[in-house]
């Protein structure tokens, strides 16, 4: 009996005229002001702008590097490289590379604790996916050791990453390749969302923008990171150029570049060396693994 008032009453206040409210009775008249307040102000709530800090736009940190260079011109593939071969190997570096600025992190500053979320600008979370499909909500510290057990374990995989010649690499490498890109991704944008200012602490902010610059410039020019999942670092991505870049070539027909073969050259993925290693900011193959828990991918 409620409910049918209460919809014939709703149902009333729908065909009301500014007219008629002011003509009701004082009650009635304030009860349908507020009711209809009610719903814009839940309207307009649900539409508010984002008015988090971010302090990684500051122009006095967007701006620095530790290179200056084109960046295009360091990760297109070169004359003479096969197409799997380049890019497995440039993400062997960014594992490597993001890995120890997030050493710096992991000790002292993202923690179970204090990173209870996989979070991300916009107030994004990240949940892990094992290889079932199932989601799991988890901490940072252990999202991070998922994701670089992940990745370790594609690069330890004869059948994933051949490093001998004449091995063949595997029809599913670029999804493989996809895959670690999109966790390399989330663990930027946690970075940057949660700890930048600690990498500032240490001077190792423009190590990051770089880090950040390279990766991005190389899924731009292969296609490896779809732009629904960046968008969450469009500001950052605008404030350091990136996407004032040419239009991608698409994997394997880029400048120069022989056709994919699908087989490992001599030396094999591992053995990659060409005389501009050192403009492309390598490290060692070496690795620290992150902390956290343990994987429960099968």
């Amino acid at each position: 009996m409620i409910y049918s008032h209460m919809g014939g009453f709703l149902s009333d206040c729908n065909t009301v005229t500014f007219s008629t409210l002011f003509e009701m009775p004082g009650e009635v008249s304030s009860g349908i002001s507020w009711w209809l307040g009610f719903r814009r102000s839940k309207k307009d709530k649900k539409t508010a702008p984002s008015e988090e800090p971010r302090p990684y736009l500051h122009p006095e940190y967007s701006k620095a590097k530790v290179i200056d260079l084109d960046i295009r011109e360091i990760v297109r593939l070169p004359t003479g490289f096969d197409v799997n071969e380049w890019v497995g190997s440039t993400t062997l570096s960014f594992f490597n590379n993001i890995n120890i600025l997030y050493s710096v992190l992991v000790n002292n500053y993202c923690s179970n604790e204090s990173c209870p979320t996989m979070s991300a600008p916009n107030n994004v979370q990240y949940f892990w996916q094992d290889e079932k499909g199932k989601k799991a909500k988890c901490t940072a510290p252990q999202y991070i050791e998922y994701a670089m057990t992940y990745a370790e374990r594609q690069f330890k995989d004869e059948t994933v990453f051949p490093t001998k010649y004449g091995q063949v690499f595997p029809a599913d490498f670029l999804a493989i390749i996809q895959r670690i890109d999109r966790y390399f991704f989330h663990m930027l944008a946690h970075i940057y969302n949660c700890h930048f200012l600690s990498l500032v602490e240490h001077d190792l902010h423009r190590h990051l923008n770089s880090t950040f610059t390279h990766f991005m410039q190389f899924c731009l020019e292969f296609d490896l990171l779809d732009p629904k999942e960046t968008c969450v670092l469009d500001d950052l991505i605008e404030a350091l150029q990136i996407n004032q870049l040419e239009t991608p070539a698409p994997a394997g027909s880029a400048s120069g570049a022989t056709a994919a073969t699908g087989v490992a050259p001599e030396g094999g993925a591992a053995a990659v060396s060409t005389p501009s290693d050192s403009d492309r900011n390598k490290v060692a193959d070496g690795h620290k693994s992150s902390k956290g828990g343990t994987s429960p991918e099968q």
